[in-house]
């Protein structure tokens, strides 16, 4: 993960700006929690402000992205945190699993330096077809999804009793990940925009760029429109976000 976003990470965080409706549901899960950490924190987008004692992440050039009054931060792996048994209220992991060498190690951590909770932000790889530009242009996406995505399945079988909720993404979302441009198709073809999403680095650069040019093409005739008119009226979708918070 550190090499990939040492080399796309650069203006990460002109992208990546949180998104205050998704905020408010991090926000909600941690609201009876004083003090966590925020592993895989990139820039520290969502990091509950005055309450996160520490942010983790591998790549230096995220790290150098961060606020001057965000939380205190330090290089480190999810599988391997520094920090002591139960120090924390809580551990925060926003969209990060799928980077880690070892997921299950990394929730165990997570799970090790907490004293009450373990929230999680990721989606289910089962429903990433959901999402027309994965399903449609981009198909080698769904393969690389499936193969490093923990299922949530996998996820609640691992965190007991865990609680799982649906994230809908709004039209108009802030945060640029993967889906939230599912109805501005316009921006894929930023590369600004690609730069802040790694599925475009996990895929061979010849792939990318036919689907990109097909995408082009079909905004410049009107296809994408007339294939999608269902979606230009939705202030919201599923695309298979989920938070996933475990009361330890």
């Amino acid at each position: 993960m550190s090499q990939l976003y040492d080399r796309i990470g650069i203006g990460y965080a002109a992208v990546r700006r949180p998104d205050p409706r998704i905020a408010a549901r991090v926000s909600a899960a941690l609201a009876d929690c004083e003090s966590l950490v925020n592993v895989g924190a990139g820039t520290g987008s969502y990091e509950p402000r005055g309450r996160t004692r520490l942010a983790i992440d591998p790549s230096s050039a995220m790290l150098a992205q961060r606020a001057a009054t965000a939380a205190p931060a330090v290089r480190g792996r999810a599988e391997a945190l520094p920090l002591a048994d139960r120090c924390v209220d809580a551990a925060l992991a926003v969209l990060t699993l799928h980077h880690w060498s070892d997921w299950r190690a990394g929730l165990d951590e997570m799970a090790r330096v907490s004293r009450r909770r373990v929230v999680v932000l990721s989606w289910d790889p089962d429903l990433v077809g959901a999402l027309w530009l994965a399903r449609d242009y981009l198909p080698e996406g769904l393969v690389v999804d499936r193969s490093q995505v923990p299922a949530l399945a996998e996820c609640a079988a691992h965190l007991p009793r865990a609680t799982i909720e649906t994230l809908p993404i709004p039209a108009d979302c802030s945060d640029g990940f993967c889906g939230a441009y599912w109805r501005r198709p316009d921006a894929y073809l930023d590369p600004d925009v690609r730069r802040g999403i790694s599925l475009f680095a996990a895929l061979p650069s010849t792939s990318v760029a036919a689907a990109l040019e097909r995408l082009r093409t079909d905004l410049a005739d009107g296809a994408w429109r007339a294939r999608y008119a269902d979606l230009l009226d939705r202030d919201s979708i599923d695309l298979g976000y989920r938070l996933i918070c475990w009361d330890i």
